[in-house]
């Protein structure tokens, strides 16, 4: 266990420090047996000292590159993966001089703002769903919607064995509505109007904390500005990057009945 005057730093954190992954991703590698610590194959859970060697596939790490930061515009269709098996990635979409990920995912029929960076640090900060980040969503469904339907969403439906966090909700059309989400259980909004019988047409993410969609082309990127950056490294600077993300409350019994 690390003392407080101990320099050394966890081997995943090491790895994706270096800019090659996530430390998600670098969990991964080490499962598989393709990472050396000073010529031993590691584990998880080591740490790395001050001189320590560590080879990822039998290569040493480079020095860390400068951060990118990319707001996306992703049309539907693009799958937000860097599996290049995948032959709609994103990551082979943007084509970007450099090795990037993405931080989190938006369904392939989804559409809308992502990020992805460099910057492993961040993209674990982000994604823990404890730290109440929000993300901005305009929906259209199938059939009209109406008060009842925009309260039922705000205040919690039960979904994959647990009730989602209250969120707002505004009408903008017959069909349109707004949600603000800071959860990103697995197709969650369109669970949520599954559960109440709607299905969703057309799902697009306009904001992600202070970044804002705004004219962004569909399938173009630009790179965050220093504002942006700046505001989002205030945001999650006391984010955990190693506690569990906050669990949502289980369903009630009554409450997994769907409303007649």
């Amino acid at each position: 266990m690390a003392t407080p005057n101990d320099q050394s730093i966890s081997l995943n954190k090491f790895i994706s420090s270096t800019g090659v992954c996530s430390r998600r991703e670098a969990d991964r590698m080490i499962e598989e047996a393709r990472v050396t610590l000073n010529g031993e194959i590691a584990q998880k859970g080591n740490r790395v000292m001050p001189g320590d060697k560590v080879l990822v596939d039998g290569k040493p790490l480079k020095a860390k590159p400068k951060a990118i930061y990319l707001a996306f515009n992703k049309p539907v269709g693009i799958v937000c993966t860097t599996d290049q098996r995948e032959p709609k990635n994103i990551i082979s979409y943007i084509n970007y001089p450099q090795r990037l990920f993405p931080i989190g995912r938006l369904d392939k029929p989804s559409e809308g703002l992502i990020f992805l960076t460099n910057d492993g640090d961040i993209v674990n900060k982000i994604l823990r769903a404890g730290n109440q980040h929000e993300k901005e969503y305009i929906v259209t469904v199938d059939r009209p919607i109406n008060k009842r339907f925009v309260q039922r969403m705000s205040s919690g439906i039960p979904i994959l064995g647990t009730v989602t966090k209250k969120c707002l909700v505004e009408q903008v059309g017959k069909a349109t509505f707004r949600i603000v989400l800071v959860q990103g259980l697995n197709r969650q909004i369109r669970r949520m109007c599954e559960y109440l019988d709607y299905r969703v047409l057309k799902l697009k993410r306009v904001r992600i904390m202070n970044v804002d969609l705004g004219e962004l082309q569909k399938g173009k990127w630009r790179e965050l500005t220093a504002q942006e950056i700046q505001a989002i490294n205030k945001m999650v600077r006391h984010s955990s990057k190693t506690a569990e993300p906050s669990k949502p409350k289980k369903a009630s019994r009554s409450s997994r009945k769907k409303p007649r």
